[in-house]
């Protein structure tokens, strides 16, 4: 194999490693945060995962925060959240509300949702982090109250809130249990709250 050979190869390769570096930081923070929770999550890890030089990393993020922050924008424009079902517009306003509680992504460990999480793990409400976390919080109970006005059901503001703390406590358990399933038991108790809330019904 030839000198110039190997060095185009090198060349080649190292390029390859240099592009998309904002985007594999990002899909490595992902795995990490999710397998392992995000303060148990060091920079370092995260440049090592990536792969990228400290440099990089840090060039792209100046600080955990600045990552954290990312991935959860991230998240939210990616339509990989419980949130996203809200806003398919080629579904039914009904069965959009009833996909909150849908099964949750076959992942290994079974996780919740990333928002309350991130809240959790950067308790200070007045911290970027956690103002965003509710930001997508309330920007879900505005959407659910929408779709149930577009229904016509009655007092929607407060059915929306009943409908997104069904969503969110069983997301919650069902990353406690490790039951990626646990939706269903809140799917039966949304129905009920619709079900009296609908027009023209008993």
């Amino acid at each position: 194999m030839s000198a110039t050979w190997m060095n185009a190869t090198t060349t080649a390769s190292e390029g390859r490693r240099g592009r998309g570096g904002r985007e594999r930081i990002l899909a490595a923070a992902a795995r990490l945060f999710a397998a392992q929770g995000i303060n148990a999550t060091g920079m370092e890890q995260v440049a090592e995962a990536a792969p990228v030089s400290k440099r990089t990393l840090y060039a792209h993020f100046r600080t955990k925060s600045d990552l954290v922050m990312a991935h959860l924008q991230d998240l939210a424009s990616s339509g990989a959240t419980l949130e996203s079902v809200l806003t398919r517009e080629d579904t039914p306003a009904l069965e959009r509300i009833l996909g909150l509680f849908e099964p949750m992504p076959d992942t290994t460990p079974v996780r919740g949702c990333p928002f309350i999480d991130a809240a959790a793990e950067f308790p200070d409400p007045d911290s970027a982090v956690h103002s965003y976390a509710r930001e997508q919080k309330l920007e879900m109970v505005r959407l659910v109250t929408a779709l149930v006005t577009e229904l016509g059901c009655r007092e929607p503001a407060a059915l929306a809130e009943q409908l997104v703390t069904l969503a969110d406590g069983a997301a919650s358990r069902a990353m406690v249990l490790g039951e990626a399933d646990y939706g269903r038991h809140a799917r039966t108790a949304a129905r009920t709250l619709l079900a009296h809330a609908l027009p023209n019904t008993a």
